[in-house]
């Protein structure tokens, strides 16, 4: 009977084999296009915020604007195999979010003019070497490969079979220019999504098909103006600001309405989106937690109508009521969401972007 297996393994080698990632070719993804970054004059890469910030901006925002929120790299190739070799900057780690959303990457594919996950290329340390995706068919296709959302990357190289190819995209998908731009808290960072694909600006980015900018800063979507001047300098098709989980109502009245005219002012006639603070499932049962966040929600609503009053016919709201659903499930601990908080938001702020974006 042995010499029968061993038989069929020399005469079938390919089924059941897997590629190792060792065997690929692989490219520097800096040859490549990288779409959802608004700015050019980074640092790094695949940085977030422009280099002039770093001694300017809050300590805490610099440095999580290292991590990678909303930016993927896109490409086409005909290989039946597809990986990636990736080093992370800070080799995070939480109590309550997964490693692939926290450092690992996401693989779509462009099927029929929709973008549709392939597979996820799962961390082992802080570099990483993996087989996202093997015994496809050798045929020339287009890929989203979606970043890190809560970490920073060194380096990534894409893996693909000895003799394929790997060459920048034909179609412009999501489409680039004109951005959605996207300002809050862990929340639209990402937090704490199982996997890259699923923060809700990625999701939308995927819906709508139009390139996002995330400007999420965990824990720090404090409302800070030299961020609203940078966001004012990008050509937007719409701005979202989703910072309420973040602030209270005292620096709300300080620096909302002074955060909202400076992208205003450069931006007359882009439509601006407030969106309340979602509804926490805990806070029905912590009485303190409830009063601060209905407090918060009134205040943006009399923010919103003076900015009405004052002729702005370009700035929307977005009550907080059905973002993230009414089964109390989708959060991972009463606060950051699951990915099914993820595409209950999405489905929510999806008619509203696309009345507006140009």
């Amino acid at each position: 009977m042995k010499y029968l297996i061993l038989f069929l393994i020399l005469i079938f080698p390919v089924a059941g084999m897997a590629v190792s990632a060792d065997s690929l070719k692989y490219v520097d993804a800096a040859t490549l296009p990288l779409i959802g970054k608004g700015f050019e004059d980074t640092q790094n890469r695949y940085d977030r915020l422009p280099a002039q910030l770093e001694n300017i901006t809050r300590p805490p925002v610099w440095n999580l604007s290292k991590n990678c929120s909303g930016l993927a790299i896109r490409f086409r190739t005909n290989s039946t195999v597809i990986g990636a070799e990736w080093e992370v900057t800070n080799d995070a780690f939480m109590n309550h979010f997964t490693m692939t959303g926290i450092k690992g990457l996401d693989l779509y594919c462009l099927e029929n003019g929709e973008w549709q996950f392939v597979n996820t290329a799962r961390p082992s340390a802080k570099v990483s070497k993996v087989v996202i995706i093997q015994n496809m068919p050798e045929q020339e296709k287009e890929y989203m490969l979606y970043l890190p959302l809560y970490d920073g990357l060194e380096s990534i190289e894409i893996g693909v079979a000895e003799n394929a190819e790997i060459l920048p995209p034909e179609i412009n998908s999501p489409k680039k220019g004109k951005p959605v731009v996207f300002y809050g808290t862990s929340i639209t960072q990402g937090g704490c999504a199982s996997r890259a694909g699923m923060a809700y600006p990625n999701i939308l980015s995927r819906m709508l098909d139009r390139e996002i900018v995330n400007l999420g800063f965990s824990g720090n979507g404090k409302l800070d103006l030299e961020v609203a001047e940078a966001m004012a300098a990008i050509d937007a098709s719409c701005f979202v600001i989703d910072c309420l989980p973040n602030v209270t109502t005292e620096l709300m009245n300080e620096k909302y309405v002074r955060f909202y005219e400076t992208i205003r002012k450069k931006n007359q006639e882009v439509p601006i989106i407030m969106i309340e603070n979602i509804l926490y499932p805990y806070m029905y049962f912590d009485q303190n937690v409830h009063k601060l966040i209905l407090e918060k929600n009134e205040t943006l609503k009399q923010i919103f109508k003076e900015q009405k009053a004052k002729g702005d016919k370009n700035v929307f709201y977005v009550k907080a009521d059905d973002l993230i659903g009414d089964s109390q499930e989708a959060t991972v601990d009463g606060v950051h969401l699951t990915d099914l908080g993820f595409m209950n938001i999405a489905r929510e702020l999806y008619p509203v972007l696309k009345k507006r974006i140009e």
